[in-house]
């Protein structure tokens, strides 16, 4: 399923987003396994990447709480799907997914990782994008590919995130980017445009709020 550009957001949308996002968000539950999934009532919007990639952070930071989606130094630690409702009345899902990469996790855990994630993308019928978090100061590694193209073989459209741009120079984030749309472009699920963000500065927040509120709608 091949994506394109979508139009410039034009300001209402960002509000829209920025309203939603200082309302009411209430952790929902965890699914260990797909019988424990909610009923697919609402749109819903997935974050994966890497352990330690910001992901909690970053969530904490769209939603403007301190800890909505808990962080922690330990790779690993979330091995749930974690669905929260934002608004009321709810008008849309995040889906916290379990990080991928943590290379000292034993191979029983792992396999249950893919199986669990694998099978929520490919049936998840609410489910409208994803969001693939990529370390800035690392930029895409082998394992964030294998997720890409978990993705696409799903035929879930998502996008590419780049966490912690405050943590590297600017010339070195213009060349992570420009590497990171270029891997997007072989993907046929992935959007082409990248979204810069810093859960510490605030950078990218709002365009990742008006992005996410864009999808749900979409």
């Amino acid at each position: 399923m091949s994506q394109e550009s979508e139009p410039q957001d034009d300001g209402e949308r960002t509000e829209r987003a920025r309203r939603l996002f200082s309302g009411p968000i209430a952790f929902l539950k965890s699914a260990p396994a797909l019988q424990f999934l909610p009923d697919p009532e609402y749109p819903e919007v997935a974050f994966a990447g890497r352990s330690n990639v910001g992901k909690s952070s970053l969530l904490n930071a769209l939603t403007n709480r301190k800890s909505l989606a808990r962080t922690s130094v330990t790779p690993g630690r979330t091995q749930e799907l974690n669905f929260f409702d934002v608004g009321e009345p709810v008008c849309l899902r995040l889906v916290d997914m379990p990080g991928y990469g943590f290379a000292k996790a034993p191979l029983k855990v792992v396999e249950q990782w893919k199986r669990l994630v694998r099978d929520f993308l490919r049936g998840r019928v609410s489910l409208k994008r994803a969001l693939v978090l990529i370390d800035a100061r690392h930029g895409v590694k082998t394992v964030d590919i294998e997720m890409m193209k978990m993705l696409d073989e799903a035929a879930v459209g998502y996008r590419l995130v780049l966490t912690k741009a405050d943590k590297i120079k600017a010339s070195e984030l213009a060349a992570v980017l420009a590497s990171t749309q270029i891997e997007a472009r072989k993907h046929s699920a992935a959007f082409p445009d990248v979204l810069v963000t810093s859960s510490e500065k605030g950078l990218g927040i709002a365009e990742l709020r008006a992005a996410v509120l864009a999808d749900a709608e979409g």
